[in-house]
């Protein structure tokens, strides 16, 4: 079974005055680290993640995710990375890549990560990551909640509200078949939907 690329987002501070520098939203990188390939280390951080958790989510939230890690926790790990490829990899309807979402395999699509890569460059925000075959596409979710923390909480919900019907399809696409990641996603989606009612 192939090892997903773990990424990681590397803040570069650009010259930008002192906008969008906050320290970043556990919210965010907590999602982020949940919706990535699940190996060792996350399994060893889970403890760490349960205590960021304790406080600053709303009750339902909190529930959630503590379900989630609950579950994570006792499911061997053979298991749950199967369950990741299945879901995630395997399952076109269930891609983390959201432009795939709206445009397929369509020309449009490139053009769609081009803008999304220069969205990030705009903010002093450089992608990297720690894989062998170079980094992940832009509009790969845990990347995106990976910039996402390092953007103000308004920001950073605004950035999302731009892919909320795609959120909203990709939850309702994983809730059909009763998959455990689907919560997750409602999360992300709730948390952007605030944006737009306070728009």
């Amino acid at each position: 079974m192939r090892r997903r690329r773990r990424t990681n987002v590397e803040h570069r501070v650009a010259d930008h005055g002192d906008a969008f520098v906050k320290e970043n939203p556990m919210f965010h990188k907590i999602l982020s680290r949940l919706l990535d390939y699940p190996d060792e280390a996350l399994i060893d951080a889970l403890p760490e993640l349960r205590h960021h958790i304790r406080d600053g989510f709303e009750a339902t939230e909190y529930l959630v995710l503590d379900r989630f890690m609950t579950d994570l926790a006792r499911r061997d790990l053979t298991e749950a990375q199967a369950t990741y490829v299945l879901t995630f990899d395997l399952t076109p309807e269930h891609s983390l890549h959201l432009t795939h979402h709206l445009f397929g395999e369509d020309k449009n699509r490139g053009p769609a990560l081009i803008d999304l890569s220069e969205f990030y460059k705009e903010y002093g925000l450089e992608l990297t990551a720690n894989g062998e075959s170079g980094q992940e596409l832009p509009d790969f979710l845990p990347l995106m909640l990976e910039f996402a923390a390092q953007l103000e909480t308004d920001e950073a919900r605004l950035f999302l509200s731009r892919w909320n019907k795609v959120l909203n399809q990709l939850a309702t696409n994983l809730e059909t078949g009763g998959n455990p990641y689907a919560p997750l996603i409602r999360l992300i989606e709730q948390r952007a939907q605030l944006a737009e009612a306070m728009a």
